[in-house]
């Protein structure tokens, strides 16, 4: 099982970081296009991080650690450190590269926001991979549901501050290899310090509700057209209805 951990955990991180260089695809499309599919990218994370959190992540940690009470704490343990990151970093998740409904922040501290989060996401999936290989595989999958439209949004955050786009690239997959790390960390120190796997679990369940409903519900927001809201909607059940389906790994 801890050969295994390592091999899931370490292979996972790295597919989630080469999601860092999504932006290069990015490069040979128009602003309108770049933009519809980012807000579809983004809809369909809404749904993967709320269906990981509450069919997935919630579950599990009732069964591994027994009692709500610690549940819930850790619950919104995980809403208030993604609140700090963003309110101390001055990060923000801005998925639509070309919006003007944001201030973006300066590309430090886009990267280093980005830095921090990623240790997180490392740590967390392979907290996940040390409670069990199905609780693994779909929290790798909704970090990647949440990388794609984060990552595009960065791109475009580094490119608006005057980066090329090689550099922009390079940059982005630097501060995605900070996952590598956090998941090292896991492995390595984890079982060391008791519970602490089974408590990453309601934690990451509460940073992924606090992003879907904090940053990105709000920039579905921004297209009112009733067709678009709809195709938003059908993808929110799409992303939830994956995650349920995932629980025939369970």
């Amino acid at each position: 099982m801890a050969l295994n951990v390592w091999v899931y955990s370490i292979t996972s991180v790295f597919l989630i970081s080469l999601v860092s260089l999504i932006g290069v695809f990015t490069l040979s499309l128009g602003r309108d296009r770049l933009t519809k599919l980012t807000m579809f990218l983004v809809s369909f994370s809404v749904g993967g991080l709320f269906g990981d959190a509450f069919i997935h992540l919630l579950p599990a940690s009732f069964r591994e650690l027994g009692t709500s009470l610690p549940v819930s704490l850790d619950m919104v343990l995980g809403i208030l450190i993604f609140f700090t990151l963003e309110k101390f970093l001055l990060w923000r998740h801005c998925h639509i590269p070309t919006s003007e409904e944001h201030m973006h922040p300066l590309a430090t501290l886009n990267l280093v926001g980005d830095s921090v989060h990623n240790l997180i996401d490392g740590m967390v999936v392979a907290a996940s991979y040390m409670v069990s290989l199905p609780i693994g595989f779909t929290t790798t999958l909704a970090v990647i549901m949440h990388e794609i439209p984060q990552e595009l949004g960065d791109f475009g955050v580094l490119i608006h501050a005057g980066l090329s786009a090689k550099k922009a690239l390079t940059y982005n997959l630097l501060s995605a290899m900070t996952a590598m790390l956090g998941a090292i960390l896991i492995i390595l120190k984890g079982g060391e310090i008791e519970g602490l796997s089974q408590s990453l679990l309601p934690i990451t369940a509460g940073g992924f509700i606090y992003i879907a409903g904090s940053d990105l519900i709000p920039e579905l927001h921004h297209e009112l057209e009733a067709s678009k809201s709809v195709i938003q909607f059908v993808m929110i059940l799409l992303g939830v209805g994956v995650m349920a389906l995932l629980t025939i790994l369970e």
